[in-house]
């Protein structure tokens, strides 16, 4: 399988696995927390079926990639990301981040500029402050994340149970039907990953201020959130992210869920490409 070595840690190397699909302009896909690049298959396959480079890599402990015990935070993920763009020799490339995901690519970008960078678009993203401060006061309270990590630390498996068949996909409103095997396929990913890297992840997804960031972004970037997300709050992310951008467009969704590139790929996909080509 690919990986690129990003460094060491206890003599170990420490490896970034991805999948590079296709020729073309490249889109590079980085994914939302605890789950691996797997989550994109549905954009993936779309995109490859349009003529564009597919490229999703699985972020440090998470997926496939090494197990590492540090390095969890926005900007050891950010420079993975540079890794496998350098590796790749990537120019012109598209960036898509979901969630989490939005934060690395807004951090990637803040942190090494866009000079082979297009475009870019961030989906349900954690930017620009997930935690309430005094400064934030949309933000959701501390308590909720320390609540996160403790059903991680109690029971990791029923926790990544509990959460699709919940609110990650919208499966605990009235009327919606739950996909079991989306449930599965959202537990499957999750285990994959280690159990520290996913413990310290809820940290850095949360208390990572973006700001000064998007303020440093200029390449046009396509902002798409829900307002019926449930995991990271549209009032406190979408709207605000997209006024800080230099270059930055809302679109806005109003029932679909935060993991809304799965259940309704087939809106999202056609929203990402009328965005790549316009």
């Amino acid at each position: 399988m690919p990986y690129v070595n990003v460094g060491k840690e206890n003599g170990s190397d420490i490896e970034i696995y991805y999948k590079d699909w296709g020729k073309g302009q490249p889109i590079v896909f980085s994914h939302g927390w605890p789950l691996s690049a797997d989550d994109w298959d549905p954009q993936m396959l779309f995109f490859l079926s349009k003529g564009y480079r597919v490229i999703a890599h699985d972020r440090r402990g998470h997926g496939r990639s090494t197990q590492v015990a540090d390095g969890h935070d926005l900007d050891h993920y950010a420079d993975d990301l540079k890794a496998v763009t350098d590796h790749l020799k990537l120019k012109d490339a598209i960036h898509v981040g979901h969630s989490t995901g939005g934060g690395e690519v807004v951090r990637y970008l803040a942190r090494h500029g866009g000079k082979n960078v297009s475009k870019a678009a961030i989906i349900s993203a954690v930017p620009p402050l997930m935690v309430k401060t005094p400064d934030n006061p949309l933000g959701l309270p501390k308590s909720v994340f320390d609540d996160l990590q403790a059903q991680l630390f109690a029971n990791r498996a029923k926790f990544y149970y509990d959460l699709p068949a919940g609110p990650f996909y919208g499966f605990n409103r009235p009327g919606v039907e739950t996909i079991v095997p989306t449930v599965w396929n959202w537990w499957r990913q999750g285990m994959m990953g280690g159990a520290k890297a996913h413990y310290h992840g809820i940290v850095a997804f949360s208390q990572t201020d973006f700001t000064e960031d998007l303020k440093k972004i200029s390449v046009p970037v396509l902002v798409m959130h829900s307002e019926d997300d449930q995991i990271v709050p549209y009032q406190a992310s979408g709207p605000l992210s997209a006024k800080l951008l230099k270059n930055g467009t809302l679109k806005t969704y109003k029932d679909y869920p935060h993991g809304m590139i799965t259940t309704h790929a087939d809106v999202i996909n056609a929203d990402l490409l009328s965005f790549i080509e316009g």
